[in-house]
């Protein structure tokens, strides 16, 4: 079953790990504010959040915390929605925040994550050609901000997506980036569970993970591998409407595969 084919690079933002605290920024004189946004996205608020860190950048634009974490929200926001326009404002939102902050830090963990964040989802929204363009950027984030931060459990999520979706273009997907960039990336479904898996060691409360890793064991025919992280992902704590979703999706699937 190739339930992840369409949804593991370019969706699944909902559940994706946060951005982490960043420390050593200089003070910007929006402490509070930027205390009780972080204390509303910790306890996932997420429009409320954006509101107090889009008031902060509307005082200090180059504020490079409420850059961040901005784009990270809108991202995760504009997943959301089933109307294509209001995920086009969200993911545009949150590609300007990104390019933005990583202008002022582009060799910090959390504006690499952001860019290969926000870049995946602008792939979700955009015509075959530019979806190509943006899943090939990805990697170049998702390794740069690994670089800076190899415990970094939100950018190795985002690597184990794109080498699931490399690993699995279909026909026209590979003629076209032959046509692009002269060849196709070569990556496994091997690399793709060894990249989440590393996610969950760094994460190990995060269902999406979970969730991603069984599908690609699934993908590859790994039954024991496939039911073995269902049942973790079953134990993980739940806070919100998404991660009810995922931890009803990981029961249908572990009952699937123990009747195979």
């Amino acid at each position: 079953m190739r339930r992840l084919c369409g949804i593991l690079l370019i969706s699944s933002t909902l559940c994706i790990g946060m951005p982490a605290a960043m420390a050593g920024m200089p003070s910007s004189g929006h402490e509070q504010l930027l205390q009780r946004a972080e204390q509303l996205l910790n306890n996932y608020k997420d429009i409320e959040a954006l509101v107090l860190y889009e008031e902060v950048l509307a005082e200090s634009p180059d504020n490079y915390e409420a850059l961040c974490k901005a784009s990270f929200l809108h991202s995760r926001i504009g997943d959301r929605y089933q109307d294509e326009t209001r995920k086009i404002e969200h993911f545009s939102k949150a590609r300007q925040y990104a390019v933005q902050a990583y202008e002022l830090s582009p060799h910090d963990a959390e504006s690499n994550y952001v860019m290969a964040l926000a870049m995946a989802s602008e792939a979700m929204v955009s015509g075959p050609r530019q979806r190509l363009v943006d899943i090939n950027e990805v990697k170049r984030f998702a390794d740069a901000a690994l670089a800076c931060n190899s415990e970094h459990a939100g950018a190795w999520h985002i690597l184990g997506r794109w080498y699931f979706k490399m690993a699995n273009l279909n026909f026209a997907e590979k003629a076209a980036s032959k046509l692009l960039f002269g060849g196709v990336n070569k990556a496994t479904n091997q690399e793709a569970a060894d990249a989440i898996e590393k996610a969950i060691a760094y994460n190990p409360n995060n269902i999406r993970y979970y969730y991603d890793l069984a599908c690609i064991y699934e993908e590859m025919k790994e039954k024991e591998a496939c039911i073995s992280t269902l049942q973790k992902a079953l134990t993980v704590n739940l806070e919100t409407k998404d991660e009810l979703e995922l931890s009803r999706r990981c029961n249908i699937m572990l009952q699937e595969q123990q009747k195979l």
